[in-house]
């Protein structure tokens, strides 16, 4: 899969702004993987997304829960934290199938995944870049058009 597009966020406030832009855009089924270390930003854009659903509401990292969970209009949306998994296998536990059809999933730490991150999934990859953070988004077909709308906005 090949990038379709990056963001170079200089701060918070960027980065918020990108998880505000990418609820906009986002359709039941997606699947959206968060690749960065500690600090990154992975949970900034998480709790973002989820508050232009719901407001200003606090949005915990389900760091000790593995999953939070909200409400969206035409979704639920699934934030997972997988930095605690020991075997990618756990993920069934969480009800992991099921939120991936139907809802949006938020998923820090998907390669704790392994082989069962599905293919179909929006892969962002978060990098250091200057004193900011680069968020580079590789996805195909529909999805692939609707990040690249925001390029725009942003």
């Amino acid at each position: 899969m090949q990038e379709i597009w990056s963001f170079y966020s200089a701060g918070e406030a960027d980065t918020v702004n990108l998880g505000r832009a990418l609820a906009q855009v986002s359709v039941k089924g997606d699947i959206y993987a968060l690749f960065g270390t500690l600090g990154m930003g992975k949970s900034v854009l998480s709790r973002a997304f989820v508050q232009y659903f719901q407001g200003e509401v606090d949005v915990p990292s389900p760091t000790f829960t593995l999953l939070q969970t909200y409400e969206a209009p035409d979704f639920d949306i699934y934030h997972f934290d997988l930095y605690r998994l020991k075997s990618p296998d756990e993920i069934f536990e969480l009800g992991m199938e099921e939120a991936m059809y139907n809802g949006v999933c938020l998923i820090e730490w998907p390669e704790k995944m392994g082989a069962y991150l599905p293919k179909r999934a929006i892969t962002v990859k978060i990098t250091p870049e200057g004193s900011g953070r680069r968020f580079a988004f590789f996805a195909e077909g529909a999805a692939a058009e609707r990040l690249l709308s925001l390029k725009d906005k942003l």
